[in-house]
C-alpha cells in the first residue's frame, strides 16, 4: 500500500508503525514526541520533545474510568439536563441500579451542563495522552480498560439524547401495532407507554430495513425489558466492533493497541455514542467485518455482509468503491459484487413483503439542521442565511467529487475510505458528535498521518461545538447560529416533527 504521508509525518508518534519508527525509544521506556515541523518552522526558539511514558498512558486510563463514573453516577441521580425526557418520567428501569447513590442535582441546573463540558475536556486530553502511549500498554491493561468503560456506561441512562426510545417505539409501532413505521408516525400510538419517552413523536423511521426488522421482537416484551435488552446489545455490540478493529489491525500486520484505543478511547465515542445506546455500531459490525473478509480472500462473503451494512444505514454503501479497489485482480471484484447483489436481492423481497415500496425516511434527516453543522455555519458565515438547500446541495456534490478523487488516485484503499467518510460526515446538514465513530477506524487502520490528524482536529471540533458550555458562552453573547433563514426553517420543521 502507498504511504500517504511525507517521512516527517511517518515519524510522528500517532503514526501506525511500530515504536522504533514512531519516536526514540528511551531506556526509561518513555516515547519522545517529534516536534511539529508547521510549527518549529514559525518559532525561531527550539521547542523541547515531549515524552510519553506508560505512567502517563496508566493515569490517562483511569482518567477516563472516573470522569465516565462521575457522569453515570450524576446522570442517575435524578431528573437532569444530561438526560432528555427525564424531567417527563423517571422510573428506576431507567434510571438504573445506579440510581440514588448521590442526592439528586437539579433538574436545570447549569451546574451539570458546565461540569460535562469540563469532563468533555479533560476525557480529551486524556484520549490524546492514551492514544500517544498506545505501545507502553499491555493488551491487556487495555481489554480491561475498555471493558470497563463499557460496563461503567451501560449503568447510565441515555445521555444528551434519548433515541432508544424511538427506536423502541418504531418496533413497537411496527412488531405490536402493526403499523408500518415507513408511512406511520409513532403519534399514531399515543397510548403506548414508551410514546411519552419518544421525541420525535412525527417523524417516519429513518432506519434502516435490517436493523427495523431485528428490532421487533423487542415490541412483544415490557418496556423495561426492551430498554435494557437494547442496552446490553449495543454495548456488547460495541464491544465486538472493537474487537473487528483489533483483528484488522492484526491482518494488516499493524499493532491492534494504537487502533483499539484510537477508536475507543475517542471520549464523543464514550459520552455520546456509548452512553447514548445508538444504533450506528450495528452498521459497523459488518462493515469491519466486510473489510475484514476482503484480507482473508473471503470475497463473496466480503460483498454479502457490507450489504447487511447497507441495510442497517444506507451510508455503508459508501466502503463499496473502496472494496473494489482492494480486491484486485478484477476477478475478485466480480466476486465481491456477486456477494454484494445476491445478499440484496433476498433482502430486496423481503422489504418489499413486509413495507411495500414505501422507504426510510431519510428526507427530513438530509435537511434539517444542528446549529453546528459545517454546511450551517458556512452559511452564516457567507451569510447566506445558514444551511440553505441550495448549499446543501453544493455540499453533496463535493463529498460524491471526494469519493471520486479517493477512488481514481488508487492509493491506500482504508485512508481512501476515511477520507470520503469524514467528508461525508463534515457534509452532513444533521450533524451529531457520535457520527465521528463512522471515521475513527478507517483512520487507525489506513496509513494516512494526515487523516489520523485531520480526524482527531475534526473531533476537538465536534467537543468544543457540541458540548453544553459552548451554548451557554453563545447565549452569553448574543450569538445564535440557527437564526438565518435556514436554521429559522429548520427549528420549524423540528417542532412540528417533535409535536
Amino acid at each position: 500500500m502507498r504511504q500517504d504521508s511525507s517521512p516527517a509525518e511517518r515519524s510522528a508518534a500517532l503514526g501506525q508503525h511500530p515504536v522504533a519508527g514512531a519516536g526514540a525509544a528511551q531506556a526509561d521506556g518513555a516515547v519522545a514526541l517529534p516536534r511539529p515541523p508547521w510549527l518549529t518552522a514559525r518559532l525561531p526558539v527550539p521547542l523541547p520533545r515531549v515524552a510519553v511514558r506508560p505512567l502517563a498512558g496508566r493515569v490517562a486510563m483511569a482518567t477516563l474510568l472516573l470522569c465516565a463514573a462521575a457522569v453515570v453516577v450524576v446522570s442517575t441521580s435524578g431528573p437532569n439536563v444530561l438526560v432528555p425526557r427525564s424531567t417527563v418520567a423517571f422510573p428506576h428501569w431507567f434510571s438504573g441500579p445506579l440510581h440514588g447513590l448521590i442526592p439528586q442535582i437539579g433538574p436545570h441546573d447549569q451546574t451539570l451542563e458546565i461540569g460535562f463540558s469540563a469532563v468533555l475536556l479533560i476525557m480529551s486530553v486524556a484520549y490524546l495522552v492514551v492514544v500517544a502511549s498506545a505501545r507502553l500498554l499491555s493488551m491487556r491493561l487495555i481489554v480491561a480498560c475498555i471493558v470497563a468503560l463499557h460496563v461503567i456506561l451501560l449503568m447510565s441512562p441515555p445521555l444528551q439524547l434519548t433515541d432508544v426510545f424511538n427506536y423502541i417505539g418504531y418496533a413497537r409501532l411496527g412488531g405490536l401495532h402493526y403499523l408500518n413505521p415507513y408511512t406511520h408516525v409513532i403519534a399514531a400510538a399515543t397510548h403506548d407507554p414508551v410514546y411519552r419517552l419518544t421525541t420525535w413523536h412525527h417523524l417516519r423511521s429513518p432506519y434502516g430495513p435490517l436493523f427495523t426488522v431485528a428490532t421487533y421482537p423487542l415490541a412483544r416484551v415490557p418496556l423495561p425489558v426492551a430498554y435494557w435488552a437494547l442496552k446490553l446489545v449495543t454495548v456488547l455490540g460495541s464491544l465486538g466492533f472493537i474487537a473487528l478493529v483489533a483483528r484488522i489491525a492484526k491482518q494488516l500486520g499493524r499493532d491492534p493497541r494504537f487502533a483499539i484505543l484510537f477508536v475507543a478511547a475517542n471520549p464523543l465515542v464514550l459520552m455520546y455514542g456509548i452512553s447514548g445506546f445508538h444504533n450506528d455500531v450495528f452498521m459497523l459490525i459488518p462493515a469491519m467485518a466486510s473489510i475484514s473478509l476482503l484480507l482473508d480472500g473471503r470475497d463473496r462473503s466480503a460483498g454479502a455482509v457490507l450489504m447487511l451494512a447497507v441495510a442497517v444505514k444506507f451510508t455503508a454503501v459508501l466502503l463499496l468503491p473502496f472494496l473494489l479497489i482492494a480486491a484486485r485482480p478484477g476477478g475478485r471484484r466480480v466476486r465481491v459484487m456477486q456477494g454484494f447483489v445476491m445478499t440484496a436481492a433476498p433482502l430486496g423481497l423481503i422489504y418489499l413483503a413486509m413495507f411495500g415500496v414505501s422507504i426510510p425516511n431519510l428526507s427530513d434527516q438530509s435537511t434539517l439542521l444542528t446549529n453546528f453543522s459545517v454546511p450551517n455555519l458556512f452559511g452564516d458565515l457567507i451569510r447566506i442565511g445558514g444551511g440553505t438547500p441550495g448549499l446543501l446541495r453544493v455540499a453533496n456534490v463535493c463529498v460524491v467529487l471526494a469519493i471520486a478523487y479517493n477512488v481514481r488516485r488508487r492509493g491506500d484503499w482504508l485512508s481512501g475510505a476515511g477520507w470520503s467518510t469524514l467528508a461525508l460526515v463534515a457534509s452532513l446538514a444533521w450533524l451529531v458528535p457520535w457520527y465521528i465513530v463512522w471515521v475513527l477506524p478507517l483512520a487507525a487502520l489506513g496509513t494516512s498521518v494526515r487523516l489520523r490528524r485531520a480526524t482527531l482536529i475534526f473531533s476537538a471540533f465536534l467537543v468544543l461545538t457540541f458540548m453544553p458550555a459552548t451554548s451557554l458562552i453563545l447565549q452569553q453573547l448574543n450569538i445564535n447560529t440557527m437564526n438565518g433563514s435556514a436554521g429559522r426553517a429548520s427549528q420549524a420543521r423540528q417542532h412540528v416533527l417533535e409535536q
